[in-house]
């Protein structure tokens, strides 16, 4: 494909004029450098045309390789066929040769004014180039234009003196022609393809990378120009490898290019291209934008990969270092290597990669990369960037090899990458392994594939785990891994039978038996005839004789006696402490720790709470799949949301653990928890997107459906929909009863179905069922489950009665922990509105107002709005107040947002202000959802905006 000749204009212009130098007696050499591929031949042949135009005769001659060993070879061409001389160096007197070819040039020139070409000057035979320079210091006198083409692309190999090394300056004009710029490339692509948009066309100048040669070639292989009509506008799609480009023009070009540059430029280039492969994946192109923030951690933005490119291309390609630094500079000035973010030097564009590596053995290029991981090991590059080298390779067989890649896995791990750290284990796998090594390895990985969402290849992994010979610790930890994974896919049954086996495997071992004991009731959970079962027997073994049981298992019968409404939550502290107190095998620790989290949560103690999931993820393995890490991480949500924090609730939404969840077929805990935090911050839309996610007549059996159920009612009530909600209720209450989960402490199915009932015309039946909850929440006897239960109690029972139990909620709530404050805030809008009913309407209002304030401290805009109609309906002219804008920021939320703005960290912003840190988050989140932004980055801009005029902005009490 050939075009037009863009961007020479200057070089045209300067042979134009030396074209009119030569016509008036006086000649020059004009000698046109540039990188191969640059479009010197078209430029010459564009000056032969021009010489013509103005009268100039012509003699021209290509150089080439094979003509190196012919003497005068070049000249000849020049001068054409000489039947005088058929042999111009008889006995090797090349001078003589020489001569008379001068005398046949002179003769040329006395015809007329002459135009002297020599294309690819740097390929002449040397008598042809000693000839050539003779000539330059004596054309001064003739109309003789010498215009020569020059490669002045630097290589490995230094290349040979240039034509003009040895001549006078005055004598010659050197001009160097630039790779192609962005604009003329674009041009060119749009001439081929009108219809293209500016992506496309951005990528097929990267691809062309400065040089007309290789666009040429491309735009050729895509099908270029197309002719006019319907076929003009098709732009084909970009391919990833030049395998899919026909016929091939493009790496044939590149292929050329190679060749051109010499042996050791092509293997540093070939080098570079497979060790890019393994840099961590970056987006340069220019028409492509990163955001500064946002990346997960790990990930590499902005780190190099090795911090000595060219020393490390050396060593694999077996090159100079300092000449391969020169050619990563040259190719980078004219556009072949683009830096990407972290300063690597990377081919411009994936197709010139793929071409560059095109026919490059397999074998040699395994070679350069371990090559590459030796140096980059010995200069102390980061394991994973040494790692990522090993990944493309076969099995090495030394020691390092394994040390490196572990040590990649578990960085990856740390930085939340699982998938990346299983792809590290994989290859791990092919270096030479001991059979309790091969053993950890495969429950390692087994674990990070079923966190990836690979279940079933997990489940293989870890399955082939269980039956290769290890120690006693390392099989308990591959059963339990393997048990959670096939609970995770339904496979209960299956899971227990696993640990059983695992079990009756280990005697001589009590410690580790009574460790799969607890792993076993744990995952028993999620099969309701055998969870009964195993908790009977667990219960017996208890009583009969605690010390075979262990304390962990010993923890799970305090927590299952909580939930079947047995037991007060001061006595379930109680032996939890104690429990805690004990020696614990390192293996069982974590079920107690996650076991003892869950009732302090529950009892109300949720700093003692918070402190005990943080110990027991901490010391969680973390490439070691466990299902007290999953229950930990609940506790962790159902902690945030007993305290109000809806920002690190609805922060979940996006974490590896939801997506799993929905990746195994059914809602998690954490769903639950972000459906009830949108309902509770006025968010009713993305609520009822969330709500409707799931099929929940396919989700498997478990306790987090119930509390999903129970969500979906919380949302569907809100929605004003109580004949849905009460089924959802209904459902999760049959659900919990027959798991023997009793008590209102997890889900207060029977109070929601009472106001159910209620707002449907059910009375009696709302009775009945508040009485009952009330009976349970004195057991358990914490102030949010006995509030509660009176609340609803009270609305159910009315009259004076009813408002003195509505009463005695408020009075429980008001001496209840802070973190109890929406359930204050609920039972002070059911006084109030009995209040109201009772004529005592003085007294409602004044709880009204505190129900108000202390739900837009929380961020409660549903409860704000029930409290506001119940004021309205009171009599009470409530003000319309901003929802959205700046103008609907509270004193405090503005004074926060501010200091935020301004960079302050959230401690320092609570350090500031005398308030606790968790308030501070509490008013940012609703902040952010007042000002309809999702990060704190936003706030300077749209804080800098006009405040809007507000009569209704509640400043809290």
């Amino acid at each position: 494909m050939t075009g037009p000749l863009l961007e020479r204009d200057v070089t045209r212009a300067l042979l134009a004029a030396e074209a009119e130098r030569a016509r008036s007696g006086t000649g020059r050499l004009v000698l046109l450098q540039g990188a191969a591929g640059t479009g010197r031949t078209s430029v010459l042949e564009t000056a032969v045309r021009d010489a013509e135009d103005v009268g100039l005769r012509v003699l021209w001659a290509r150089c080439s390789p094979e003509d190196t060993g012919v003497p005068f070879a070049s000249v000849l061409q020049l001068l054409g066929p000489v039947p005088d001389f058929t042999d111009l160096a008889p006995d090797g007197d090349d001078r003589g040769s020489a001569a008379r070819l001068w005398r046949l040039l002179r003769a040329h020139a006395a015809e007329g004014p002459l135009l002297v070409a020599v294309d690819d000057v740097h390929l002449a035979d040397a008598a042809s180039r000693r000839w050539l320079r003779e000539a330059v210091r004596r054309i001064d006198r003739l109309p003789v234009l010498l215009v020569a083409s020059e490669r002045s692309q630097y290589d490995i190999d230094a290349r040979p003196q240039g034509l003009a090394q040895s001549l006078p300056p005055s004598l010659v004009r050197t001009h160097t022609i630039d790779p192609l710029g962005d604009a003329a490339a674009t041009e060119l692509v749009r001439a081929a393809f009108p219809a293209a948009g500016p992506h496309w066309t951005a990528e097929c100048v990267r691809a062309g990378a400065g040089s007309p040669m290789l666009l040429h070639a491309l735009l050729d292989d895509l099908g270029g120009p197309r002719a006019p009509g319907p076929a003009a506008e098709a732009v084909p799609p970009l391919p990833d490898t030049c395998a899919a480009l026909y016929p091939g023009s493009y790496a044939a070009a590149v292929s050329w290019w190679l060749h051109s540059a010499g042996t050791a430029t092509a293997e540093v280039a070939r080098c570079l291209a497979a060790l890019e492969e393994a840099w961590p994946r970056q987006t340069h192109e220019a028409d492509e934008t990163r955001e500064a923030e946002g990346s997960r951690p790990g990930r590499g933005a902005g780190r190099p990969a090795v911090t000595d490119v060219a020393g490390v291309l050396a060593d694999a390609a077996e090159a100079d270092p300092a000449r391969v630094a020169g050619w990563l500079t040259a190719m980078t000035r004219i556009g072949l290597l683009r830096p990407d973010p972290a300063g690597l030097p990377r081919f411009s564009h994936r197709l010139l990669r793929d071409a560059v590596l095109t026919g490059w053995p397999t074998s040699r290029r395994e070679a350069a990369h371990r090559v590459a991981a030796e140096t980059m090991l010995r200069r102390g590059e980061r394991a994973e960037a040494v790692a990522a080298h090993l990944l493309r390779t076969r099995g090495v067989g030394l020691p390092w090899a394994l040390r490196v890649l572990r040590d990649a896995a578990t960085a990856a791990v740390h930085d939340a990458r699982p998938g990346d750290a299983a792809g590290y284990l994989r290859r791990a796998l092919d270096e030479p392994l001991s059979d309790d090594r091969r053993q950890q390895l495969l429950t390692e990985l087994g674990s990070l594939e079923y966190v990836s969402a690979y279940d079933t290849v997990a489940i293989a992994r870890l399955a082939e785990a269980q039956h290769l010979p290890a120690a006693p610790r390392d099989r308990v930890r591959a059963a339990v891994a393997l048990g959670t994974a096939l609970v995770g896919r339904g496979e209960v049954t299956t899971a227990l039978e696993v640990l059983r086996r695992t079990e009756g495997s280990l005697g001589g071992h009590p410690g580790l038996t009574r460790t799969v004991q607890t792993a076993t009731a744990l995952l028993s959970d999620s099969d309701l005839a055998t969870r009964q079962e195993t908790y009977r027997r667990l219960s017996e073994s208890g009583e009969q004789a605690p010390e075979l049981v262990g304390t962990a298992s010993l923890a799970l019968l305090v927590r299952y006696e909580a939930t079947a409404g047995l037991i007060s939550a001061g006595e379930a502290m109680t032996r939890v402490r104690a429990l805690l107190a004990q020696p614990s095998d390192p293996l069982a620790e974590p079920f107690l720790l996650g076991t003892a989290a869950a009732v302090a949560e529950w009892a109300g103690e949720l700093d003692e709470a918070e402190r005990l999931v943080d110990r027991g993820l901490v010391g969680q393995h973390p490439a070691l799949l466990h299902p007290m890490e999953d229950a930990l991480l609940n506790t962790r949500a159902d902690i945030a949301a007993a305290r109000g924090d809806v920002a690190r609730l609805i922060a979940v939404r996006d974490d590896g653990a939801a997506v799993a969840a929905r990746a195994h077929g059914g809602p998690s805990n954490r769903d639950a928890h972000v459906l009830m935090a949108l309902v509770h911050t006025g968010r009713f839309e993305e609520a009822a997107r969330l709500a409707d996610a799931f099929d929940l007549s396919r989700a498997p059996e478990s306790w987090e459906l119930n509390r999903f159920l129970y969500a979906r009612g919380v949302q569907r009530l809100a929605a004003g929909d109580p004949a849905g909600a009460l089924h959802d209720f209904l459902e999760c209450g049959r659900r919990q009863t027959a798991r023997e989960v009793l008590s209102p402490v997890v889900t207060p199915w029977r109070t929601a179905v009472a106001q159910c009932r209620l707002a449907l015309g059910g009375g009696q039946e709302a009775l009945a069922l508040a009485t009952e909850e009330l009976r349970l929440a004195q057991v358990w006897n914490t102030p949010r489950t006995v509030g509660r239960a009176l609340r609803v109690l009270g609305t159910a029972t009315g009259g004076r009665r009813g408002l003195h139990l509505a009463e005695e909620a408020v009075e429980i709530l008001r001496g209840a922990p802070a973190d109890a404050g929406m359930e204050l805030v609920e039972a002070l809008i059911a006084q109030g509105r009995q209040l109201l009913a009772a004529g005592e309407r003085g007294r409602a209002r004044d709880r009204l107002r505190e129900a108000a304030d202390l739900a837009e401290r929380k961020g409660g805009l549903r409860l704000l709005t029930l409290a506001e109609q119940a004021l309205r309906e009171g009599g009470v002219r409530v003000p319309a107040a901003a929802r959205t804008g700046s103008g609907a920021l509270t004193g405090s939320e503005r004074r926060i947002a501010e200091l935020a703005a301004a960079g302050r960290t959230n401690t320092e912003i609570a350090d500031l202000l005398h308030v606790a840190r968790r308030t501070v988050e509490t008013h940012l989140t609703s902040t952010y959802r007042k000002l309809g932004i999702r990060r704190r980055s936003e706030l300077p801009a749209t804080l800098s905006r006009p405040r809007p005029p507000t009569a209704g902005a509640r400043e809290p009490s």
